[in-house]
């Protein structure tokens, strides 16, 4: 009977988890309401997860599970499935359109099949002010603020909503969600659900302590493998193949000093101020792809087109990434922009396939012209001055920063109108001249300026001293290169050891003598050493690079794809780290996946460039979310990488099987807190929703992932009744495939699906 039972409950599991991978895609390419309604809406979704939650149950109880820490954990699963389905049948949700000063008394509900039907509420309400507050002296939205009143039986009730900030009426939890152009209005959602939420947050805090419990049961799964020998002694091996897989004339370019000297001066970039030098480094990377031209500096580059454009327009330093452009053009990767001006061609000779890119022709070779029109409009709004917005002024407490080109309040003086509209032409002349002592004496002018006039605007000394030394230091490019090659190195040196242990074994049964020389064990110590000296130096660097960033951006940078692979990177090291004195398999494992996320960041489509943080984003719960997440993810890595080189070693060595085993063990250390990490992460996540948007699982393709990822990877653990990944070869072959779980989670939301949590 519990045969049948198993293979009914594997089934069901399988099709959950295929039809949540489908939903994901579907939703890609019919809308998010299209699968809220007949999939995550749909009955028969319900039904599934209720037979499966039944059957598991029914198997639960036959399999007399005597572990509390397991009975809890599973336990926590029901009571939040069950939650689920009470939120599911007897919650409300709805959207309030707001109109300053009129009073509304309907809004829009939706019902469980995500359809809108206009309802009267028992209440009037009425919006007494909206406010989009942004970063000091820029255009960028710092919080979202509606300001409202309640009208209940002649009662009037004061309530007011932001990003991450709700407000309570009743049953009814009010949640910021969009407002007007015109500023005059906005839409307030609830979210109404008494018995779901705190049943749910029951599951889930029970699910936290049972999670928490697995790691330090003394009678539990975990502690038993820690107590192995074959752990408590360290003997592992590392084995893992990883393949890693022109001059022109010199352009006139200011002295070095000079240009450094116009670095230091603030600009409104990526809508924050931050030195001029960081605008010179994205630009030039923008261009380039790199952030130094020919030996010549970032700001050196910058001024070089803003002074002597005609020079720069010959210079061969636009990339052409895209081979199709390429070849159809007959281009070589690096060209200069006078190659795009012709007048016997008419002018702009990319101006005809611009224009049927935004006819609607966007295949390759339209995308990469659309492409580089844009790194040439970029070049063109330095040669106007539009992109130099150099200029603060503050007027009644407000600071706007403007560039030469822009049009100046009525408000400010005529001598300082005056002194913007002409700077750049007195810059221009020195410039020409060579006169460069001028030329700083002019841009001392331009810093005092900025100084008097720039307010509450300016970032601090500090901050700009760390922003001056991070666009100085390519971190993410030294350390990918230095942990792979360490890597690769590590990988040749344990090739080599492992054949001389297998002879030396053989020779030891041979004659009983021990194959290993003294000599050869001090060149393995001495290998450590040195590995794990690298790493934290290699630790210390990366620490550095995150608390640059950190400084210069106010926040903890895990906001975007770049920053979060770093901080993967850094999470790998630091367990490497800490862990590596007993496994010293894990240093040389902590350089490759730290290498390969660091290769990743480099080479990647993310955008290193640090800007504001999102409104949502500016919330507490987002450090521990996102740590936590990551922390699962970094352990996970460990997992992957150690289950390739177990599949390696069985390729290589007919007697690799003891290694297999320990390596199966070595994974097992880090999936249990890794599945931990990954269900304390969600629960944390869980709760930032049901703040910031009134709901706690809206089912966006990121959080689907996130619990595909959970549900597939605790298989792993279920060795009793998944009996087959007990051997070795199939569990290695299983963490090696459930990777690619992960891979979907992270990659495939943020550059193929989407969605609310897609981020790059």
């Amino acid at each position: 009977m519990q045969n049948p039972l198993k293979k009914t409950l594997f089934a069901l599991y399988v099709l959950v988890i295929v039809c949540m991978a489908a939903a994901t895609v579907v939703e890609k390419y019919s809308g998010t309401d299209f699968v809220r309604s007949n999939v995550y809406g749909a009955w028969w979704f319900s039904l599934l997860w209720a037979v499966l939650t039944a059957a598991g149950i029914i198997y639960f109880l036959r399999h007399r599970c005597k572990s509390w820490s397991g009975i809890a954990l599973h336990l926590s699963f029901v009571v939040i499935l069950a939650g689920a389905f009470v939120t599911h049948v007897s919650s409300e949700r709805g959207t309030v359109h707001l109109r300053q000063g009129a009073y509304i008394n309907t809004c829009v509900m939706y019902d469980r099949h995500n359809q809108p039907h206009d309802v009267q509420m028992p209440f009037q309400m009425r919006l007494d002010r909206f406010d989009v507050q942004y970063h000091e002296g820029t255009d960028a939205a710092e919080d979202y603020v509606s300001q409202f009143t309640i009208i209940d039986h002649g009662k009037q009730y004061s309530g007011k909503v932001s990003m991450n900030r709700i407000f309570r009426y009743g049953a009814m939890r009010f949640y910021q969600s969009s407002y007007d152009n015109d500023m005059l209005g906005a839409s307030v959602s609830f979210n109404s659900d008494p018995i779901g939420i705190p049943l749910t947050y029951t599951g889930y805090a029970l699910l936290f302590l049972s999670l928490v419990y697995m790691l330090f049961d003394p009678h539990g799964a975990y502690r038993k493998l820690l107590r192995l020998s074959h752990l408590k002694k360290g003997l592992m091996m590392v084995a893992l193949l990883f393949a890693l897989g022109s001059g022109s004339a010199r352009a006139h370019v200011l002295s070095k000093e000079s240009a450094d000297r116009f670095g230091c001066l603030m600009v409104l970039h990526n809508s924050r101020i931050c030195p001029l030098q960081t605008l010179a480094v994205d630009f030039t990377k923008n261009l380039y792809g790199k952030a130094s031209y020919d030996g010549y500096t970032p700001e050196q580059v910058l001024t070089g087109w803003m002074f002597y454009a005609d020079d720069w327009m010959q210079e061969p330093m636009l990339r052409l990434k895209g081979a199709a452009m390429r070849d159809r053009l007959q281009l070589p990767e690096y060209v200069p922009v006078g190659q795009f001006f012709n007048s016997a061609m008419g002018g702009y000779t990319l101006g005809p396939y611009v224009q049927e890119y935004y006819g609607g022709n966007h295949d390759a070779f339209h995308s990469q012209v659309a492409a580089i029109d844009n790194k040439i409009q970029l070049i063109m709004e330095l040669r106007n001055g539009s992109l130099l917005k150099l200029f603060p002024y503050t007027y009644k407490g407000n600071t706007t920063w403007y560039a030469p080109t822009d049009s100046l309040p009525k408000t400010m003086d005529r001598e300082h109108q005056q002194f913007v509209r002409s700077i750049f032409f007195l810059l221009s002349d020195y410039a020409l001249t060579s006169d460069y002592a001028q030329m700083d004496a002019v841009v001392g002018k331009m810093l005092k300026y900025q100084q008097k006039n720039g307010g509450a605007s300016l970032p601090s000394d500090r901050r700009v001293a760390a922003e001056r030394i991070y666009n100085r230091i390519p971190f993410a490019t030294i350390l990918f290169m230095l942990c792979l090659a360490m890597g690769v190195i590590s990988f040749l040196y344990t090739i080599i050891r492992m054949c001389r242990e297998d002879n030396g074994a053989n020779a030891k049964g041979a004659n009983g003598n021990d194959g290993l020389s003294v000599c050869s064990k001090r060149l393995h110590v001495s290998f450590f050493v040195v590995n794990y000296v690298v790493m934290l130096l290699s630790f210390c660097a990366l620490t550095y690079c995150e608390y640059l960033r950190w400084t210069i951006s106010g926040t903890l940078p895990m906001t975007n794809g770049y920053e979060t692979m770093l901080f993967v990177a850094w999470l790998v090291q630091l367990l490497a780290l800490v862990c590596g004195v007993r496994f010293r398999l894990l240093v040389a494992l902590g350089f490759l996946m730290s290498g390969f996320f660091l290769l990743v960041s480099h080479i990647g489509q993310m955008d290193p460039q640090i800007k504001h943080t999102m409104p949502v984003l500016n919330s507490p719960l987002l450090s521990v979310h996102v740590s936590i997440i990551m922390m699962g993810f970094a352990m996970l890595s460990f997992t992957f990488i150690s289950g390739l080189t177990a599949l390696l070693l069985r390729l290589v060595s007919r007697t690799a099987q003891p290694k297999m085993i320990q390596l199966q063990q070595l994974s097992l250390v880090f999936l249990y807190p890794a599945l931990a990490a990954l269900g304390i992460g969600i629960f944390v996540g869980a709760i930032w929703a049901n703040v910031s948007w009134g709901e706690y699982w809206g089912w966006d393709p990121k959080e689907v992932w996130a619990l595909i990822t959970f549900m597939i990877y605790a298989v792993a653990l279920h060795t009793r009744s998944v009996p087959q990944l007990h051997r070795p070869t199939a569990f290695h072959v299983f963490m090696t495939l459930a990777f690619l779980t992960l891979v979907m989670t992270y990659f495939g939301v943020n550059y193929f699906l989407g969605g609310m949590h897609s981020y790059a």
